[in-house]
C-alpha cells in the first residue's frame, strides 16, 4: 500500500489539471523566478545580433506613424478631433502595438515551446505570462518615445490637454495585457490540431486593427456602424488613453466596463482551454 505523500517526504505532487476550472494560478506565483528567466530570454533572444537592438522600439512606431500621417491624414484626409495628425496617430500606434504583440506572441506558446514541455514539468502558463511581461519592456521604450513627441508638441502649444484620466493607465495596461493572453493562449490552444491558424493570426490582428479606431477617432463613425467598433474590446482602451492625454475623443464608463468585464471572461476562458489542452498536446503537437 502506497503511503501518503507527507509520510514518503516528497515535496510535490505533479498530477495533470481536473475540470476546466483548475487554473492553478498559485503555482504561476511559485514559479515566478521561471517567469523572469524566460522573460529575460525573450529580451535576449530578441535583440541577439542585432545592430540596433531595442532602438527598433523606436524606429517601429515612428515609420509606422509617419506612414499613417502621409497615407490616411495627408491623402485620405480623416479627421483627428483636431489633435495633431502625428501625435494622434502615435497614440494609438503605441497602444495597439502592446496588444497586438502580446497576442501574436502568446499564439504560438505550445508551438515554438514543444521542446521544452515535452522534457521537464513546470506550469505552462507561466510561458505566456512571461512574454506579456516581456513585451512591457516595449511598450515602456515605446510609451516613452510618446510621451517625448507629446511633451515637444504641447510646449508648441498644440491643442492637447491631458486630464485625470492619465490615472487610469495602469488599467488600461492590464486590460491590454489581458485581452492579448486571453486571445493568445485560445488561439494557442487551437493551433495544437490545427496548423493553419498561425497563418491567420497576423493577417487577422492587421486586419482587427482597422476595425479599432487607431487610425480614426470613434466619433466620426455613423450610429449605422458604430455599435460594431464599440463591440471591439479594443475600442475603449484605445478611445480613453487618447482622451487621457488630448482631452478629445469618446470616454465612457458604460464603454469601458464593457471591455474590463471582456477581458476577466476571456482570459478565464483562454486559461481554461488552455489548461484543458496542456494534458493532450504533446499527442497532437
Amino acid at each position: 500500500m502506497a503511503l501518503p505523500a507527507q509520510e514518503n517526504g516528497w515535496d510535490l505532487v505533479i498530477e495533470p489539471p481536473r475540470g476546466w476550472l483548475a487554473l492553478h494560478l498559485r503555482d504561476l506565483w511559485r514559479y515566478r523566478d521561471l517567469a523572469g528567466l524566460f522573460v529575460r530570454r525573450d529580451f535576449v533572444a530578441t535583440y541577439k545580433q542585432t545592430i540596433l537592438g531595442p532602438l527598433w522600439h523606436v524606429i517601429q512606431p515612428l515609420l509606422t506613424t509617419l506612414m499613417f500621417t502621409v497615407v490616411f491624414g495627408r491623402i485620405a484626409g480623416l479627421p483627428t478631433d483636431g489633435v495633431p495628425q502625428f501625435v494622434f496617430y502615435m497614440a494609438g500606434t503605441t497602444v495597439w502595438n502592446y496588444f497586438a504583440q502580446c497576442l501574436t506572441r502568446t499564439s504560438n506558446t505550445f508551438i515554438a515551446n514543444a521542446g521544452i514541455f515535452g522534457k521537464v514539468y513546470f506550469p505552462r502558463m507561466v510561458v505566456p505570462v512571461s512574454v506579456v511581461i516581456s513585451q512591457l519592456i516595449a511598450f515602456a521604450i515605446q510609451f516613452g518615445f510618446f510621451l517625448a513627441v507629446y511633451g515637444l508638441f504641447w510646449a508648441r502649444g498644440a491643442p492637447v490637454q491631458p486630464n485625470w484620466a492619465i490615472l487610469l493607465l495602469p488599467v488600461l495596461l492590464a486590460m491590454m495585457a489581458g485581452l492579448g493572453l486571453g486571445f493568445g493562449v485560445i488561439i494557442s490552444s487551437l493551433t495544437t490540431k490545427y496548423r493553419d491558424l498561425q497563418v491567420l493570426v497576423q493577417f487577422g490582428v492587421q486586419l482587427w486593427m482597422y476595425a479599432t479606431p487607431v487610425i480614426y477617432p470613434l466619433s466620426t463613425m455613423g450610429e449605422k456602424y458604430r455599435w460594431l467598433i464599440v463591440a471591439n474590446p479594443m475600442t475603449a482602451i484605445v478611445e480613453t488613453f487618447r482622451y487621457a492625454f488630448f482631452g478629445t475623443g469618446v470616454f465612457s464608463w458604460a464603454y469601458l466596463g464593457y471591455s474590463a468585464g471582456f477581458m476577466v471572461l476571456l482570459l478565464l476562458a483562454g486559461m481554461a482551454v488552455f489548461n484543458r489542452v496542456e494534458r493532450t498536446f504533446m499527442d497532437t503537437v
